[in-house]
């Protein structure tokens, strides 16, 4: 099981669209929850457009989107048991990297055990 170069390159891309636009992603969807409505279709449509109206929003998940072009056309010449074990971790390291730059709180252990001494 080898990867070229150029496939590897693919694959770190895939994971940069996915990872650094997942906290970008949470930050466009703040406001989603005031969206009233009683009618399940109904409030659908209006976090729908909610979502859609959002630039802060639709420009990260256009980029996460074409992440998902780019690991799909990277799969015709890449083996899946090894596209998406690396994809999804890489993922996750650039989502916890960007948070982190953004300030987000992420947790870890400290917050385990803060949380553990408060029960």
């Amino acid at each position: 099981m080898s990867i070229g170069t150029e496939d590897l390159c693919s694959l770190l891309l895939v994971a940069v669209l996915w990872g650094v636009t997942n906290p970008f992603l949470r930050k466009g969807a703040e406001g989603l929850e005031r969206v009233r409505e009683d009618r399940t279709v109904w409030r659908l449509l209006y976090q729908a457009k909610f979502l859609i109206s959002n630039y802060r929003y639709i420009i990260p998940f256009l980029l996460n989107q074409s992440g998902s072009v780019v690991f799909y056309l990277t799969l015709a010449t890449t083996e899946l048991s090894l596209a998406v074990p690396v994809c999804n971790s890489l993922a996750l390291v650039f989502t916890v990297v960007t948070g982190l730059i953004l300030g987000e709180d992420i947790g870890g252990k400290g917050k385990l055990v803060t949380r553990t001494l408060r029960l």
